[in-house]
This record gives structure tokens, C-alpha cells and sequence, in this order.
């Protein structure tokens, strides 16, 4: 110990007399120099801050010693992010600090050159949305993924990691039965029993009345749904009104008009309520039967109907001076009991559909006419020769490799005791049950070469490229182009590799990337679960939740079609409204359901840092919370999330229990913990530059009484002011903003966590795209060219 203190003192002591400043430029000895007067003080072999020591670390083995890559790459996003030496402490200059950060990312990334280590990802599992996507392209069919199977648990930010995507017996009891089920509504078995399918209205939108573009013109509230007919026949519609607590129907002081169209056309109308009404004040204690049984008439017979996925819509004719449906207080407060109140107009509760009645197997649907791709002859031969056909393609879609003869002969047996049982088409329903659950569709199998040694990196196999570039952009299997490209073995050339990446992105099954990707890394998977305070923020509705999300998803779709430089995302002036989310921004001249591109004629929004839909996502339900959303900054935007609070640290106070009412005093005094302040001093800035958004995105002056200071010191000393202080702030660091969406969209696109030897790839993606304007494209096909996304290692011995 003696030992070690004294040479630590040594090091310390000529620290202070060799600073950096006055080593040679081209001297070997410099990157010591700097370590020595800045870092060793707290990192060294004695002390161990933060559990790493570079007193003794050898820094002509940068790269090269696999222990120490991690520890390295800590540095350079310390240095990057100038966040060491912590405030107090002697700091060099920005170009001190960019000369060591540049110094160690060429050795680094020379070193990975050298040695790539493209990672062992695990066997993939397809996740929900993954199966829901390859059953659509393999069957032409549209499953409810909810019905089918449980959600995903999630890993790194995302619900596609493989580390966490595990095979429970239970789960695998789910696709065993979805599988069944599917396989009789592809091929369409006339033997299925009549069942009910039943679509709720959420609390929430049942009371404020859905805003749709899928709603007819001059309607307000109600819904259109989208159901699969599994045989041609004959099926029931019952609609249920909305209901209090009390089993009231909600609005039926005035007679009330309803529509009912399926595809678009309408196929009756009803009114309901109106005469014979009692007072509703009186209604939970005195309820007619009236009241609880008004919609029992609101059946309908749907006769002839063919097979295949129609829609059906509810909704009420809009009246003059009728409000746009009730906001959320109705459902919290003691009002809610009262809810027959003649100023709420009636909603819709449900649709339930029955059937199918009278049914046949159908003539033609989308799946039947991709599934059959032959007719049987009615001979041995001719028969087994069209089932070997229709199972060759479909195993071999689904499998995403080609079919082996073991592969057909398997299915075949499969086949033989279906059709024994029940004739071809049974037959071959069973043949896709048993693809339906077979680990080669279930699961992303990438095979060692049998000459690969062991720990070498190499690259996969065309085949294995494909899927990995549609499950990636399109969270779904190959199509025939990409598949045929692969087995040809041409995916992997530069030029052909690179126009399928083109052409996959302007393909409609794209937005699968903006719903699975920006769904999560922007939080917007969070908004069905947002509730805020109804008391605090009356003007609330579902109306205005589901206008958050669509905005966003418009606002990213348009910058990725377009193919956008990414720092658009935020600087952009302008986003995706309609009337309800423009009413809420104060936006005017904008009308209806239908959203349009607005631009914004003044600096207070803009990009996604103006979104409701962030804004809200990082904010508790009854106030804003500076500290969630600078978390949500550093981590989605600057690639640099602190570390979880300790335990037992205290809440916020509420500001009724103290003398500050502010949220910004409230945090100072939170601050005056020196536990608390060494992270809140890196969040809260952020965060309290958005203080003049409230906790639904809505523009405010003052909180708490108190009028709000926009302005925001980091320990750094970079001072912004207000949102557009922070988008600028995030511009001066925008390798940073584009090294982070890189992170975070390799994460995605590889299924897996980023390791200690992935920054490499990640720093050539972003000087790659800076040549392009730091466009998408140049993103995306530089995490489809890079090495992780192209390789793999193999076991260790």
C-alpha cells in the first residue's frame, strides 16, 4: 500500500510540473502528459474512481488489450462530451480535449480494422410485431397480434433484443394454438364454429369521441374497425352504447342519430333516446329500463358476406352546437356517476361481431389465392405433385432459405395425414400448422461454418444478409426480389446490395421502421398508457393522445421518405396537425380530422423537442418534470444517460407542503443534496429550458404562480435559454445527435445491445453519412455495410 501511495504521489507530482501545454506536439509522451495533469488525480491504481485506473495502462496498447477496449472507449465519451474533469477541477482546452478524443478513436478504430469483432448474436426469436408481419406476407392475412400472443419484454430499449426474447412453455402453447387457428383462416376450413369477436372503446375515447380520418365526413365520434369474415356467410353486428358506472347509457336525454356502414357504404341508421326519459340527476338511484336496454335494438344481419378482411363503421352524425365529445373529468370526478348529464352527447361502448352462420368454404380470398398456387387433379400423383409445389413455396418463404429435400418430405408426412383425414385441403392446412410452429419460422437461425475456427469473425451468408435486412427495415420476412437476389448470391455485391436497400425504404412496409423504431426510441409506445391529472388539465382527451402520436410518426415517415438530413429532426419549422392537436398548439386555420403539414410562423416550436407527444411522455400526469426530460435528452438525443438514482433518495416535494412553488425551486432545494445534485446538475438544465411547455405540451408562462425562467447552466458552463437554446446546443454537438441515433437505430437493426467493440462501426457510420449530408439513407445502408451487420464471430473454444 505504501508502495502504491507513493508512486501515485510521484505521478501527481510531475503532473504539476509537465503539464500538457508544454510537451511536444509530435512527442510520444503528450497522451501521458494530458492523463497525468487531468485524470490520475481520481483515476488512479489507489483510488479507483468510477472503477478504473489509467495511472498504469499501457497507451501503446490502445485497442489491442480486449479488457481495456471498454475503459477506453469510457474516455472518449467523456472527452466528447467534456464531461471530465468534473466542475472545480483544472479543465484543458477544447482543442486539448479534441486532440486526445481524435487520438484515441484512430487507435481504437485501427485496431478494430485490424481485428473486427462483429459480436455472436444469439438465436433470434421473432417478436410479435415480427410474426404478425411474416404471417401478413407469407398468407395475405391480418391477425390481431393481441389476440394471438403477450406482449414482448424489452432490452436495451427496444422489444426485438434476442438476449430477451425467451421461449416460455406457456408462449410456446400460444403459437401452437395460433398456429391452428391461422391455418384454418388461410386456407378457410368450413368446419370452424361460430364465435364472437368483441371491440371495446376505451374508457377514455369512449367518452371523447374519436376523431378519425377514417370516420365518414360530418360525423363525430364512434369508430371504424377492421374485422376478418373467416368463411362466406352470414354474421350479427351488435353496437353497445357507452354506460356509466351505473349501467346507464350515456346521452339519451336527446334523440340521438347513429350510422352503421361496412366498406364504406352504409347499411343503417338508427336514432336513440329522446321521449320518456326521467331526469337524469336522478337516474343512478331511480334508472329506467329505458336507460339500460335503449340499445338492445341495434342489431343488424349481415347476409352474403365473402370471406376476407372488411371494415365496419359506427358513428353519429355531427349537430350543429354539439360539442366534440366530453373530456376526461367525467371519468374521475364525482360527475362521473351522473353521467347521463343532458350536455354529454351519446358514445359508442363497442361492436360485437357473431358468426359465422350458414357458412361455406370460401370461392376466393387473398390468402386461399396465395396459398393455392395449383389445384388438385384428384390422382395420387397429381395431388402429392401440387402439395409439394404449394409446400416447397410456402417453406421456403418461411423458412427464408431454400428447401431441402428432408425439409418437403417432413412436411409431405404431415400433409399424407391430413389429407387422409379430410382430403387436400386439410392436408395441406396441416402442413402449414407444422411450419407455423417449426423453430426454423419461429426463430433467426444463423449457422457457424463447419470451417470456421473458433472466436474468428466471418462474414454470414447472403441468405442469412436478407433476413437480417428485412427484419430490419421491414420487421418481416423476405419477399421473393431479396430472397431470389440472396440464394443467386448477388445480395452481398456493393451495388446490388445497395439498390435493395432503396428500394426496400420507399416500400410501403417500411413504415414498420417507423412504427417499431421511433415507437420506441421516441417514447411514443408510452402515450396509451399517459393519464394525466383531469383536474390539472381538463382539455385533455383521447383525441389529443392519438393526435401526438400520428404527428410524430407523420413528422419521422416525412423526414426518412424524404430522405432528410437527420439534424432535421431538430431544426425542422414545421410538423403534421390537424384541428384538434393545432387548437391545442394554438394553431389556426387548420380544420377537421385530417392532418396536413403546418409550418410554424414563430420560434417557440419546431422539431421533435416542440412535440406534445415527447413533452408529455417525460412528464408526470398532474406536472412537468425537468428532470425526465433532460434524462430523456441525454439518453435519446446526446448518447449519454445518467447513471439510476441511488435508493432511498427522496421524491419531489409537492409544492403545496413548502415554501417554493415553482418546479424549478422545488429541484433547487432538491439540488442542496450533493447525492442528488452530481446528476441533476446534468438533466435538469434540459429540462428546465422546456419549463414553458406544461405537462401536456400546451405553451405556458407562468408555474406555480411564478413566471417561468427558461434559462439553463450546464457544470460545463454551456448556458441556453428555452427550446431553441437547446436545439442549438444540441447542433454545436452534432456528431454527437447523429452518433446517438446511430446507436441507437444499429441497436435495432442487430437485435442486440452494443458491446465495448461496436464504436467503431458506430463512428465510421457517422463520418460515412457526413460525406451524404448526414442523410437517412447514408445512415441506414452505413449500418447495413458495417461490420456487425454483415458478420459475426464465432464460439470460443
Amino acid at each position: 500500500m505504501l508502495r502504491s501511495l507513493t508512486l501515485s504521489g510521484l505521478l501527481l507530482g510531475l503532473s504539476a510540473t509537465l503539464p500538457v501545454q508544454l510537451v511536444a506536439q509530435d512527442s510520444a509522451d503528450w497522451q501521458r502528459a494530458f492523463l497525468n495533469q487531468y485524470c490520475i488525480a481520481c483515476h488512479n491504481d489507489v483510488t479507483r474512481e468510477a472503477n478504473f485506473t489509467l495511472q498504469t495502462i499501457a497507451l501503446d496498447q490502445v485497442g489491442h488489450r480486449l479488457d481495456e477496449i471498454g475503459i477506453w472507449e469510457n474516455v472518449v465519451l467523456k472527452l466528447r462530451a467534456k464531461e471530465m474533469p468534473p466542475p472545480g477541477m483544472p479543465r484543458p482546452d477544447a482543442p486539448a480535449y479534441d486532440r486526445l478524443a481524435a487520438w484515441l478513436e484512430t487507435s481504437l478504430d485501427d485496431a478494430a480494422a485490424a481485428s473486427p469483432n462483429p459480436g455472436q448474436p444469439v438465436v433470434h426469436r421473432l417478436n410479435r410485431a415480427e410474426y404478425t408481419n411474416a404471417i401478413r406476407d407469407l398468407l395475405a392475412l391480418e391477425i390481431d397480434d393481441r389476440e394471438y400472443l403477450p406482449a414482448d419484454d424489452s432490452g436495451y430499449g427496444f422489444d426485438n433484443i434476442g438476449d430477451v426474447l425467451t421461449l416460455s412453455p406457456s408462449l410456446l402453447e400460444r403459437y401452437m394454438i395460433a398456429a391452428a387457428k391461422i391455418s384454418q383462416l388461410a386456407v378457410g376450413d368450413p368446419n370452424l364454429l361460430p364465435t364472437v369477436q368483441t371491440y371495446e372503446m376505451r374508457p377514455t375515447l369512449l367518452q371523447s369521441g374519436r376523431m378519425s380520418e377514417e370516420q365518414p365526413f360530418g360525423t363525430r365520434g364512434g369508430n371504424t374497425i377492421s374485422h376478418y369474415f373467416p368463411l362466406d356467410g352470414e354474421y350479427h353486428v351488435k353496437i353497445r352504447l357507452a354506460r356509466t358506472h351505473a349501467n346507464q347509457i350515456i346521452g339519451l336525454v336527446e334523440p340521438q342519430d347513429i350510422e352503421v356502414r361496412f366498406d364504406r357504404s352504409r347499411i343503417a341508421d338508427y336514432t336513440v333516446g329522446g321521449d320518456g326519459i326521467i331526469n337524469p340527476w336522478a337516474a343512478v338511484m331511480y334508472a329506467s329500463e329505458y336507460e339500460q336496454t335503449a340499445d338492445d335494438h341495434l342489431e343488424l344481419r349481415l347476409e352474403n358476406i365473402e370471406a376476407g378482411a372488411h371494415s365496419i363503421t359506427v358513428a353519429f352524425p355531427e349537430k350543429r352546437g354539439m360539442v366534440e365529445g366530453i373530456l376526461e373529468p367525467a371519468l374521475s370526478t364525482a360527475s362521473y356517476e351522473f353521467a347521463g348529464d343532458r350536455d354529454m352527447p351519446m358514445a359508442l361502448g363497442s361492436i360485437e361481431i357473431y358468426g359465422p352462420y350458414n357458412a361455406a368454404k370460401p370461392v376466393s380470398t387473398p390468402s386461399r389465392r396465395k396459398l393455392f398456387s395449383c389445384e388438385p387433379n384428384g390422382t395420387i400423383t397429381g395431388d402429392r405433385a401440387c402439395a409439394s409445389k404449394i409446400l416447397s413455396t410456402l417453406a421456403r418463404n418461411a423458412f427464408r432459405r431454400p428447401v431441402t429435400d428432408d425439409d418437403l418430405s417432413i412436411l409431405l408426412s404431415f400433409f399424407a395425414s391430413g389429407e387422409a383425414e379430410g382430403g387436400f385441403e386439410r392436408g395441406i392446412q396441416r402442413a402449414l400448422r407444422a411450419i407455423l410452429v417449426d423453430p426454423e419460422f419461429l426463430f433467426r437461425i444463423e449457422r457457424t461454418p463447419s470451417d470456421a475456427m473458433p472466436s474468428e469473425a466471418y462474414q454470414i451468408t447472403d441468405v442469412e444478409l436478407a433476413s437480417r435486412l428485412s427484419f430490419f427495415l421491414w420487421s418481416s420476412i423476405p419477399d421473393e426480389e431479396l430472397l431470389a437476389l440472396a440464394e443467386q448470391g448477388k445480395l452481398s455485391e456493393p451495388i446490388v446490395l445497395r439498390s435493395q436497400v432503396a428500394r426496400m425504404l420507399s416500400d410501403p412496409r417500411s413504415s414498420a421502421l417507423i412504427e417499431n423504431f421511433t415507437g420506441q426510441w421516441l417514447y411514443l409506445r408510452n402515450l396509451p398508457g399517459l393519464t394525466p391529472d383531469p383536474d390539472a388539465f381538463p382539455e385533455f382527451d383521447d383525441n389529443l393522445r392519438e393526435a401526438f402520436r400520428r404527428e410524430t410518426e407523420m413528422f419521422v415517415e416525412s423526414q426518412i421518405r424524404n430522405d432528410n438530413n437527420v439534424l432535421e429532426l431538430l431544426t425542422a419549422d414545421y410538423t403534421f396537425l390537424n384541428e384538434r392537436l393545432a387548437r391545442h398548439y394554438g394553431v389556426s386555420g387548420v380544420y377537421g380530422n385530417h392532418f396536413r403539414k403546418i409550418a410554424f410562423l414563430d420560434n417557440q416550436r419546431g422539431g421533435l423537442l416542440g412535440q406534445g407527444s415527447i413533452l408529455a411522455a417525460t412528464s408526470y400526469p398532474n406536472r412537468t418534470s425537468p428532470t425526465l426530460r433532460g434524462k430523456w435528452v441525454l439518453d435519446n438525443l446526446l448518447g449519454a444517460p445518467p447513471p439510476p438514482p441511488p435508493p432511498n433518495i427522496p421524491d419531489l416535494e409537492d409544492s403545496d407542503t413548502i415554501s417554493p412553488r415553482s418546479v424549478r425551486e422545488r429541484l433547487e432545494a432538491h439540488r442542496t443534496n450533493p447525492v442528488c445534485a452530481s446528476c441533476h446538475s446534468r438533466m435538469d438544465p434540459f429540462g428546465l429550458a422546456l419549463e414553458p411547455f406544461d405537462a401536456i405540451g400546451g405553451l405556458r408562462t407562468h408555474d406555480g404562480g411564478e413566471l417561468i425562467d427558461a434559462s439553463a447552466t450546464l457544470p460545463d458552463g454551456s448556458s441556453f435559454t428555452g427550446l431553441a437554446g437547446v436545439r442549438d446546443y444540441l447542433l454545436g454537438s452534432e456528431e454527437r445527435f447523429v452518433a446517438t441515433l446511430s446507436k441507437k437505430l444499429l441497436t435495432y437493426a442487430l437485435g442486440r445491445g452494443l458491446e465495448d467493440y461496436d464504436p467503431p462501426a458506430v463512428r465510421r457510420i457517422v463520418r460515412t453519412a457526413a460525406e451524404d449530408n448526414y442523410s437517412w439513407s447514408s445512415i441506414v445502408l452505413g449500418i447495413v455495410e458495417s461490420v456487425p451487420f454483415q458478420m459475426r464471430r464465432s464460439q470460443e473454444p
